[in-house]
Parts: structure tokens; C-alpha cells; sequence
């Protein structure tokens, strides 16, 4: 049994955790839930040795822990997966899941390469990843990263298990088998401690529920006493509107960017499309299916063997993202804000101005200047809810829904015409996920900007996009025109899209 009592926290300026006390049993899945910036990171890093200094006692089956490190959480029987990848790229899938335990397989200063290849594929098989032990990690999908990461834990043997956003990277049937596997963990009497923002997972898996909210325990209870209803009301203390949108009305005759027959091997396989003036247009597929891709195409990242791209009827061949931002007004909000939408030892200010240094440089000396950095970046930074101590604080200091907020605020502060948003509410709370939808509608209802959707998330593409692209390996397999946004229309929706995907 692992136990907190009184746990308290404090950073300079704020008090990330207020006397804060759990019971977390063995032979359950407990999940621990609640807004980005509640204090759940922090109380994970806690629990895992990682924030050494706090008020307050940890302890397991009794025993009183003083954790200095994650080396010392291991040795006391608790690992974690996180939910930013953390694998070595140029080491095998087998190095990175026995990192901390390679001295078990050294004979004379020499790994055993086929006694540690052997080790390692048992939890690879485990989490039904389809590699090698001997591969290498960097090439490999950011799911399969995140698999590889599990296994790690896996290896590691120890009766807690904290696992933060596991099924953030996975597609369904890669969290159905996940699921499967944490329910056979349970049996075996290990304390699984799970932190997600989907709630159907939360019900679908979990025993129990406890919520932090602001820092403090709001409660514990039974996840089959408890709705959806109850949840998000203990998460944020309101009730949370998924209510009808209403009927966009995208300008037809204005078609401000259009693709035709773009191919590239092996990611984008004969796509065309159109995108209207004040329209989101949804690419809806699973990880992989090709729509990221084609956006890589279409933001000069990635560059066609054939076919063609049109901005406001104008042929054009874009070769980078700064001339896709500079020349024709197009941004992406990358699906990995980690690696891709963010510099995270950069401070908020600095990243969310990156796209309008042009704008705010001085033209004599090519110096930022300040004051008028601050006049666009400041109010961004009010107008989304970023949960900062100041405008300076580092990214990476950041809970992932306000990292996914700053990462959105580059975007809005370039003005692009055309935003291409990918995965817009992954790792998000249920609060800012319903914030981030109705900034979405704003952009293209009232300010008629062009938005490509892409998500994984068919609740979420339902809801925002009229127009629905689905795509399935690399191709698009189909269009679902008009659609209505109304909830009461989803089960058909659904069912035509899941029609496109067999």
C-alpha cells in the first residue's frame, strides 16, 4: 500500500500542493485526475523521488521513504511511464529498456548481447510491439516509442506503477491491448496509479477515482459511484458545456489553399483537396494513416514527388515552414509539441513571439524589440489562461495543457491566414479541451480563418469540423460533406465514417 499524508509543496511564488493526502491499495487501477496545473505532476514527481524537498510523509507498506532520486523510487519498487518520450534514439529498442539494469548482462567488461536481446523481447512481446530487441529506436513511430517505455516499466518489476498519459501516442486497438495488460498487472496485486485526460478510459479501466484541484484533495470515491458529470464538476467545479456549436458558413467561392494529386512514398498516396475561406476542414485517421504527413507537405517540411499545391489559386512549391508562415500565412501546430512546437528551455515569452520576430525586430540594429513583443505576446498569454508565474518562466516548468497552450499562442500571435492544427487537446484537461474548441470555432466563424483539423479524436472532429476527410493507410479514403455538428447526428456520422475505414 502506498500512502501520502499531508503532502505540501512549495515553489517560489506558489504553492503547487496543499496538504494533500491518498491511499492508493494494491490489486487496483487508481486514477488520479484534474485540470493541467493542478498539482498532479508535481505529486507524481513527488512520489517518484524527483522533488526530493516537500512537506509531508510518502510511505509504502508502512515503510517511511526519503526519496532522492528516480534511481531510489526504483530501488523502494516505483517506476513510472511518462507521458513525453523519453528514449535514448541511437541506442536498441533492448538498451533503452534495460538501461538500468545492462550490469546484469555484462561477462568481462563485454555486454551479452544475446542474453539482453532475449530479456528485453519478453516485454517487448508483452506490450505486442511488432520489432526487434536489436533495432534501433530513433527511426521508429512516436506509439512505438511510447510502447517501448511501458516495457521499460514493465521490466523493472515494481509493485507501483505510475503511468502518466500512456494512450497519448497509442492508437485504439494499441490502448485496448495496453488496457488488457494493466488489468492482468492488477491480478498479479501490483498498485497501478493512472493519469489521463480521456474520461471514457478513466471509466472504461479504472477502480477508483481521486481529483486535485488548485493544489488540494477534493475527493476520493468508487469509479461506478461516480458519472462523467461528477467528474468534470470535481475537476474544474462547474458543469462542462459540450453543447451544439452552431452552423458555420465557410465563404464557398473563396478556395485559399488546394492540393491535387500530391504523392510522396510511403506517407501521402494521391491526395487533393480543397480548403474554403472561414471553413475547418477535418482530417480524421488514426497515427499513421497519412494525414500528418500530408500536412508535412503542405507546410514545406516534407516536399512531393508529384502533384500540386495551390495558395489563393496560385501554383506555388513551398520548400520550408518559415516560407510557408512568412510568404503564404500558413502555421502548424504540431502534434509534438515536445520535439516539434516548442523549445522548452525558452522561456513563454520568447516562444510564443518566435513566429513575429520579423515583425518586432528593429530594422536598424535587428534587435528584438521588447515593448512591442510584449504588446502581442502579453495578452495571448491572458486570453488563453496560460498558468504562469511570470511571462519569463521557462516552457519546460509548464503542466503539458499549458505547454499545448503556448505551443497555440505561436500561432495566433503570427496571424496566420491558414492554421493547420494537429492534435489540438492531446494531453489536455477537460476544461481547456472545451476552451481550445470554442478558440478553434472563434477562428474560423468570427475571424474567417482556414483551419485543417487533423485528430484522432472522433468525439472532437464531430463536434468542430463540417467537412470530414477520413484516411487510412496513406490514402483518403473519403469526404463527408455538410455535416450538421449537431450531437444528436453523431451516431450516423460515426457510422459513415467507420463505413470509409473497412
Amino acid at each position: 500500500m502506498l500512502e501520502l499524508k499531508n503532502i505540501t509543496k512549495i515553489f517560489p511564488g506558489t504553492k503547487a500542493l496543499d496538504q494533500v493526502s491518498l491511499t492508493f491499495h494494491p490489486g487496483e487501477i487508481h486514477a488520479l485526475l484534474g485540470e493541467n496545473g493542478a498539482g498532479k505532476s508535481t505529486l507524481i514527481n513527488i512520489i517518484c523521488g524527483i522533488y526530493p524537498d516537500y512537506q509531508g510523509t510518502v510511505s509504502l507498506n508502512d515503510k517511511i521513504l526519503k526519496l532522492r532520486s528516480y534511481q531510489d523510487a526504483l530501488n523502494n519498487g516505483i517506476s513510472i511511464v511518462n507521458q513525453e518520450i523519453q528514449t535514448i534514439p541511437d541506442s536498441s529498442v533492448a538498451e533503452n529498456i534495460m538501461l538500468d539494469k545492462l550490469e546484469r548482462f555484462q561477462k568481462i567488461g563485454k555486454l551479452n548481447w544475446k542474453e539482453l536481446n532475449s530479456a528485453a523481447q519478453v516485454y517487448i512481446d508483452q506490450v505486442h510491439l511488432n520489432i526487434n530487441a536489436s533495432d534501433k529506436v530513433g527511426p521508429l513511430s512516436t506509439a512505438q516509442k511510447q510502447l517501448i517505455q511501458i516495457a521499460k516499466a514493465l521490466a523493472s518489476e515494481t509493485p507501483v506503477l505510475l503511468l502518466d498519459e500512456p494512450t497519448s501516442a497509442l492508437t485504439e486497438n494499441e490502448a485496448t491491448t495496453l488496457f488488457s495488460l494493466l488489468r492482468e498487472l492488477t491480478g498479479q496485486g501490483k498498485n497501478l496509479i493512472f493519469v489521463s485526460h480521456k474520461l471514457d478510459e478513466i471509466f472504461e479501466l479504472c477502480d477508483k477515482v481521486s481529483v486535485i484541484r488548485d493544489g488540494k484533495w477534493v475527493g476520493t470515491d468508487i469509479i461506478k459511484n461516480l458519472n462523467r458529470e461528477d467528474v468534470i464538476k470535481m475537476m474544474i467545479g462547474r458543469e462542462c458545456s459540450d453543447e451544439y456549436l452552431g452552423v458555420l458558413n465557410p465563404d464557398k467561392d473563396q478556395i485559399v489553399l488546394e492540393a491535387k494529386d500530391l504523392n510522396l512514398a510511403c506517407k501521402v498516396n494521391n491526395a487533393s483537396f480543397q480548403l474554403k475561406k472561414g471553413e475547418i476542414l477535418g482530417f480524421y485517421g488514426l497515427v499513421g494513416s497519412g494525414r500528418t504527413e500530408l500536412a508535412k507537405i503542405l507546410i514545406g517540411e516534407d516536399h512531393p514527388e508529384s502533384g500540386q499545391i495551390f495558395v489563393k489559386g496560385k501554383k506555388v512549391a513551398i520548400r520550408s515552414m518559415s516560407e510557408a508562415l512568412n510568404k503564404y500565412g500558413i502555421g502548424y501546430v504540431s502534434e509534438n509539441r515536445k520535439e516539434e512546437g516548442l523549445i522548452l528551455d525558452f522561456s513563454v515569452e520568447t516562444n510564443i513571439g518566435l513566429t513575429i520576430w520579423e515583425k518586432v525586430r528593429s530594422r536598424f540594429f535587428r534587435k528584438i524589440n521588447k515593448t512591442k513583443e510584449d504588446k502581442l505576446v502579453l495578452p495571448l498569454i491572458d486570453k488563453l489562461e496560460i498558468k504562469i508565474a511570470s511571462s519569463r518562466q521557462e516552457v519546460k516548468s509548464l503542466s503539458g495543457g499549458n505547454q499545448q497552450k503556448v505551443s497555440i499562442a505561436k500561432w495566433l500571435a503570427a496571424d496566420c491566414d491558414i492554421l493547420i492544427i494537429d492534435e489540438p487537446t492531446i494531453g489536455v484537461d477537460i476544461g481547456a479541451k472545451e476552451y481550445i474548441h470554442d478558440l478553434i470555432w472563434d477562428l474560423a466563424n468570427n475571424q474567417k480563418k482556414s483551419i485543417i483539423l487533423i485528430s484522432s479524436d472522433l468525439p472532437e472532429m464531430l463536434k468542430l469540423s463540417r467537412r470530414i476527410m477520413v484516411f487510412q493507410n496513406q490514402k483518403i479514403m473519403g469526404t463527408l460533406d455538410d455535416l450538421s455538428g449537431d450531437p444528436k447526428n453523431n451516431e450516423e456520422a460515426s457510422l459513415r465514417i467507420g463505413c470509409l475505414m473497412v
